[in-house]
């Protein structure tokens, strides 16, 4: 069977195809997934790009979807022929976060889903929703998840509540498409007039251009009267951390999910405290957390935005096309 592999030294061009051996039945609680889709995330850019270093010959993509072609003894959450897509964390089922690093997610710590088939544990897989197809289950993994546990995990929304968007990322349309299905308002931000249309037509209230409103913090109070947003889905990270601050209620929360702009910044520690501003970095999400996503997603009528898809012996392109900042939500790998 083919897979892709990462070669040292890590870059785009280091990602080889490669032959290896079939696959036997899987062992007890395991299942045998068919990949049929990948979807790019930041993390995996990064990981490829060489930037968090990982094994030689690393099998890449920590989002994979596809169909069960076995099941192991034991296992009766699935059945061969049901659509599933893989999980983040993989040994995170439940409860509270217990991990800190990228030890046990694909395509980083373990080899990933760009791969044709796997044997895996049944709880390193949920069901996909059913109406989605494969590419479309493939963005859930790593993009919506954090979406979701950004403003209903963590961020307790309401509907009426005001969300902040943060750009034109997998993360940021999943969100804006979340809060929407679930009452709230939504203010974006973007740096191009077509992407403002398009966020637009996805149903965001207000857009701000970035680029002509250097302190955009100020134009989201502006536009809510002073009050600010409920919730605030920062993906940038130190560069745009202020600003978000700025934009954020008294008593609101900020998800802070990205480090686009890099690792470490200054922050504006009066202004978080006098406006006691709940601030909590988030990786993803549980298996739990994606069950109950995937149970919401499956009573919404959107679907996931995938702006272009690759096939697998493209992925270089794919990533080189990610890093260049033109997509408009997900990017996907077709197997």
């Amino acid at each position: 069977m083919k897979a892709i592999q990462l070669k040292k030294p890590a870059g785009f061009d280091s990602l080889h195809c490669v032959e290896l051996p079939q696959l036997g039945e899987p062992q007890a609680g395991e299942i045998q997934v068919k990949i049929c889709a990948n979807s790019l995330n930041f993390h995996d850019l990064v990981v490829v790009r060489g930037d968090f270093p990982t094994a030689e010959g690393r099998i890449p993509m920590s989002d994979g979807a596809g169909v069960v072609t076995a099941v192991g003894a034991g296992v009766t959450e699935f059945a061969v022929g049901d659509h599933v897509v893989s999980c983040f964390f993989p040994t995170w089922q439940d409860g509270p976060a217990n991990l800190s690093d990228f030890a046990t997610v694909p395509g980083d710590g373990v080899d990933g889903y760009a791969i044709e088939q796997v044997n895996a544990p049944s709880t390193s897989f949920t069901h996909a929703p059913s109406q989605y197809s494969h590419a479309q289950a493939a963005t859930l993994t790593t993009a919506a998840l954090t979406a979701w546990r950004a403003l209903v995990v963590d961020g307790k929304l309401k509907a009426g509540d005001t969300v902040l968007v943060l750009g034109t990322g997998g993360v940021s349309i999943f969100a804006l498409q979340m809060a929407k299905s679930l009452g709230a308002k939504v203010i974006a931000t973007t740096s191009s007039e077509a992407k403002k249309q398009k966020l637009l037509a996805l149903g965001a209230d207000q857009v701000i251009n970035y680029r002509d409103e250097k302190n955009w913090g100020d134009v989201v109070l502006e536009l809510t009267a002073g009050r600010g947003a409920d919730i605030v889905v920062e993906v940038g990270g130190p560069a745009t951390l202020a600003q978000s601050i700025r934009a954020c209620r008294v008593g609101g929360h900020i998800a802070l999910i990205g480090i686009l702009t890099g690792y470490s910044g200054e922050i504006p520690t009066v202004e978080l405290m006098a406006k006691q501003i709940s601030l909590k970095g988030i990786i993803v999400g549980s298996r739990e957390q994606q069950q109950e996503m995937v149970k919401a997603l499956n009573r919404f009528d959107w679907v996931p935005v995938i702006d272009r898809t690759f096939s697998v012996d493209q992925m270089a392109e794919a990533f080189k096309y990610q890093e260049s900042g033109q997509h408009f939500g997900k990017i996907c790998i077709q197997h």
